[in-house]
């Protein structure tokens, strides 16, 4: 009798304590949200820019001279073919153009082909291919454009002498400019004419 009650004393004891803890002591904090059945947890805020993912895309830094070049539109009929090249702004102040750019084809390996780059069609084609006309100057925005007309021959006239390809177009698009390069998808295929007419600047229809 006295161990049993001995032990009731001592259960209500414990049960008068922990009631008045209980009573004197705040509830614990709740537990900071976690990653649950609906996803993981929200990413916390950063104001650092996010760095683009391995591999994507970089945008080509503008040449010295404040210009690029990219390949145009072409076509071909009967041998005859017309292509232009065409020369961006992608500076930040106006770029006037005049007159005829000096070009230059090269081939696979960049050395310099044996073309004589002429104004005009003359000797080449009395079709219509809006490479003629009188140069005009053009001034070029940041952002806009302008176009050089090409046309030429695809003809083996000899075959004694080897066919001329250019793969390359070194342009220098006005007195003083940096030359610029652009290898190019379709080839000038001259067979071995040995001719090639441009015309003036052109700028690109908005």
């Amino acid at each position: 009798m006295v161990g049993t009650r001995w032990a009731g004393g001592v259960v209500g004891g414990v049960l008068l304590a922990a009631l008045v803890v209980g009573c004197d002591t705040p509830p614990p904090p709740a537990p900071a949200p976690g990653p649950g059945w609906g996803g993981a947890a929200p990413a916390p805020r950063t104001s650092r820019p996010v760095p683009p993912a391995v591999g994507s895309p970089r945008p080509d830094p503008c040449p010295e001279g404040g210009v690029r070049l990219r390949e145009g539109s072409g076509d071909s009929a009967m041998g005859l073919r017309v292509a232009d090249i065409q020369l961006v702004n992608c500076g930040a102040q106006p770029y006037v153009l005049e007159g005829y750019p000096e070009i230059q084809l090269l081939d696979r390996k960049r050395a310099p082909v044996d073309v004589a780059v002429v104004h005009g069609t003359d000797g080449i084609t009395t079709a219509l291919t809006g490479v003629d006309g009188a140069p005009q100057q053009v001034e070029l925005q940041p952002g806009q454009a302008a176009t050089v007309g090409m046309v030429w021959r695809n003809l083996v006239t000899d075959t004694t002498v080897p066919a001329a390809e250019g793969w390359v177009v070194d342009v220098t698009p006005r007195p003083g400019a940096p030359r610029l390069e652009l290898e190019l998808g379709h080839s000038v295929d001259l067979g071995n004419t040995g001719k090639l007419g441009i015309g003036p600047w052109r700028a690109t229809a908005r």
